[in-house]
């Protein structure tokens, strides 16, 4: 393992992020040269791939979905949703691991009445611009280069509900 000579490290309630020269730490410790995170960005290509075959990025098929015209959008999100729930499933019933043997823990969240504000404003956002916010990339992909005001939008609401966070309704 190479010497690590400079370590940032940015502290969050939520969450603990490090960033190192040459070596990638995840929140378990275990430590990967840089160069581990292609394999991400490789599912991230085949994802963006399936995003555009399926017409997921498609803003005539969102739009279709919020005025109730076509089951095409629920038909996914529905798939999307049975497939999480049986992948969780599977994994609390067999006790399944990550590849590094590391015991998967699922946490219960607390509701609150700001999700159900968070999901209006989401929705709106998502209705207005015909964009959910993980195919963005896949449409710059496609040459929607509108995309990156979408993009930048929610970067500009993420880092606004972060100043706020502390003195939104809880």
């Amino acid at each position: 393992m190479p010497d690590v000579q400079t370590t940032t490290t940015i502290k969050n309630t939520d969450f603990e992020v490090r960033s190192l020269d040459s070596i990638c730490v995840n929140e378990s410790g275990l430590q990967h040269p840089w160069w581990y995170l292609l394999k991400y960005t490789a599912a991230g290509m085949v994802l963006g791939i399936v995003f555009v075959k399926a017409e997921i990025i498609s803003w005539f098929r969102i739009q279709e979905m919020f005025r109730l015209q076509s089951f095409h959008m629920y038909g996914v999100i529905g798939s999307a949703i049975a497939v999480s729930a049986l992948s969780i499933w599977l994994i609390k019933r067999f006790n399944i691991r990550t590849v590094y043997g590391e015991k998967i823990d699922f946490h219960q969240k607390k509701f609150n009445k700001g999700q159900i504000i968070g999901g209006l404003i989401f929705g709106l956002g998502w209705a207005l611009t015909g964009a959910c916010p993980g195919p963005l990339f896949a449409e710059i992909g496609t040459g929607v280069f509108t995309a990156v005001v979408m993009i930048a939008s929610a970067i500009a609401g993420t880092w606004i509900y972060g100043a706020l966070r502390d003195k939104l309704p809880h």
